[in-house]
């Protein structure tokens, strides 16, 4: 892969690494008893469906995120992050992509949520080969955004 596509990834991937504390999955697991059982009682630590307009904020998102990379658009990508990016950043950024050549990118799967967190994996090829890049989304302040 190109080095220089792997190097703005990679520098993606850790500005907004940081903030991700892991992945919470809950699932039933095992058949159920041959015998009925009384009800069981309500999990308080299992955590709440997620809300539907989080759920469209953070598929907008995680879309803007691959637009963003796909047509090497530093100053759009850096409108989706939490804080604003300096200059020197962007700038930084944007010389990595446009070293890289062109690029194809796309969601691999929908957005994972978890209360007011999120990942969206992104799955970029190059010419110097194929990178897949979870990017940590986070709600801040009611608006979904990229740490970092």
């Amino acid at each position: 892969m190109n080095r220089a596509l792997t190097a703005g990834l990679v520098l993606l991937g850790v500005a907004a690494a940081g903030v991700v504390l892991g992945l919470v999955l809950v699932a039933p697991t095992g058949a159920p008893p041959a015998a009925p059982s009384p009800p069981a009682a309500p999990r308080p630590s299992a955590p709440a469906a997620p809300d539907e307009a989080d759920t469209a904020a953070v598929a907008v998102l995680a879309r803007a995120i691959v637009d963003a990379i796909t047509r090497h658009d530093s100053a759009a990508f850096g409108k989706l992050t939490c804080r604003p990016q300096s200059t020197e950043a962007l700038a930084g950024l944007q010389r990595t992509w446009d070293a890289a050549g062109p690029v194809t990118a796309k969601l691999t799967g929908p957005p994972e949520l978890r209360g007011e967190s999120a990942t969206a994996k992104v799955h970029v090829e190059a010419a110097g080969g194929t990178k897949d890049t979870p990017f940590p989304l986070h709600k801040e302040n009611g608006r979904w955004c990229v740490p970092g």
